[in-house]
């Protein structure tokens, strides 16, 4: 499925109807270059999840947990890994396993460990299409 939007508000409201439907154990790969909105997306996703405290990138701390809504969501960044054993050290199986939404950023760079049904997003950028406007593609 192929989403186009115009505004980060858009990029926002899918994230929303994502998190609206996520269900217990769900893995969401999410890709794309900076700047792209990954995080706009990820907001989306957790306010559909009825999380309301702040949602940001974890760069420095791999791994943020939110656990108010009505599922937890384990939002991943990646970039920063050096070594797949760093996400053992952390007990990456737990969070990938368990009954919460694992988002990962940066995904493709771990991509080993994630398991079969894991759910990939990708969005990019299009400046011919203007400055907002984000490609947004889902492959379950």
């Amino acid at each position: 499925m192929t989403i186009e939007t115009n505004s980060e508000q858009e990029t926002f409201f899918v994230g929303q109807r994502l998190g609206e439907e996520a269900r217990p154990g769900q893995i969401i790969a999410l890709d794309g270059d900076l700047g792209v909105g990954k995080t706009i997306l990820t907001k989306g996703l957790a306010a559909g999840l009825g999380i309301t405290e702040p949602v940001s990138s974890p760069t420095f701390t791999i791994v943020q947990i939110y656990e108010e809504g009505r599922l937890p969501l384990y939002h991943f960044d990646v970039y920063r890994i050096g070594d797949i054993e760093e996400m053992e050290e952390i007990g990456y199986e737990d969070y990938f396993y368990g009954n919460g939404i694992c988002l990962i950023e940066w995904a493709n760079l771990i991509e080993e460990l994630l398991p079969p049904q894991t759910v990939y997003i990708s969005i990019e950028k299009d400046l011919e299409r203007g400055f907002d406007y984000r490609k947004i593609t889902i492959q379950n």
